[in-house]
């Protein structure tokens, strides 16, 4: 299996964090060489690790912005 390489472009805040120290983050990350993307997922203490997460446009992550002011309003 091939590695997967990353760079944290810009963190942008903590969500939450477990117990065991693992974070839930908002970050701008450049995924193997390509233009950077917002990202949400858990990162581990060292911030070597991480967990499953969900990859966003600058236009998807304005859309679901819109979504959730509509949904809490």
């Amino acid at each position: 299996m091939s590695d997967i390489k990353f760079e944290i472009v810009q963190k942008i805040g903590v969500l939450s964090e477990s117990a065991t120290g693992w974070k839930k983050e908002l970050n701008l990350i450049r995924w193997n060489d390509r233009d950077a993307k917002y990202d949400l997922r858990d990162w581990a203490p060292d911030g070597e690790k991480m967990g499953k997460g969900v990859t966003l446009s600058k236009a998807e992550l304005t859309a679901l912005r819109d979504l959730l002011n509509e949904f809490l309003a």
